[in-house]
């Protein structure tokens, strides 16, 4: 009879291969969060600050805003929108956030402090102060096409597509769509 005791001989260790895959389970579901978390970011999370006040009283200078850069990519800006854009696709010009009142094929004419779009009256989302200066668009603007007509919310102290260093946007020019306050306090939440 053998006793029990002290043993010297090697086991072989077998695989434990559940183990084994719940492991390699575990690190795709971290590897498919980091990449859906860096899609979100890419494409939702980027945040860029207001410069000026030609965008008051929706923005106020300094206001963080989140940029979805996918919006476009899917669907054309509509009337309303606010745009990110650099100005003439001048690559080392900052950022601008404007408001689109003008869309492809249309023609913006700014009459007594009024913006008209293709003969009529423009039905304003937001409360704005009769425009001083009409700019470019005095005698009319026809956009070609991919070409929008921007202004400020705060229009008499905007540099907009009245001005001809800024002009119709195009839109290959569009960073994307500014679409949530994230600067904290009373304006924190969604753009209207």
């Amino acid at each position: 009879m053998r006793r029990r005791g002290l043993n010297f001989r090697r086991r072989k260790k077998k695989l434990n291969l559940t183990a084994l895959q719940g492991a390699a389970f575990w690190i795709g579901e971290v590897i498919l969060a980091f990449v859906v978390g860096c899609m979100v970011v890419w494409f939702f999370g980027y945040t860029l600050s207001n410069v000026g006040e030609s965008m008051e009283p929706t923005l106020k200078s300094g206001d963080r805003v989140l940029i979805n850069r996918l919006v476009y990519e899917i669907k054309s800006p509509s009337y309303g929108d606010l745009i990110v854009f650099k100005p003439n696709g001048n690559q080392n010009a900052h950022y601008h956030i404007k408001r689109v009142v003008g869309k492809p094929g249309d023609t913006i004419t700014i009459k007594s402090g009024r913006v008209f779009v293709n003969g009529e009256l423009l039905n304003e989302t937001v409360q704005t102060a009769s425009m001083q200066d009409a700019g470019l668009a005095e005698d009319g603007v026809k956009l070609g096409a991919d070409e929008y007509f921007v202004l400020g919310d705060n229009r008499n102290n905007s540099e907009d597509s009245r001005s001809a260093n800024i002009g119709n946007v195009k839109k290959e020019d569009i960073l994307g769509q500014a679409w949530f306050v994230v600067t904290p306090g009373e304006r924190f939440g969604r753009l209207k």
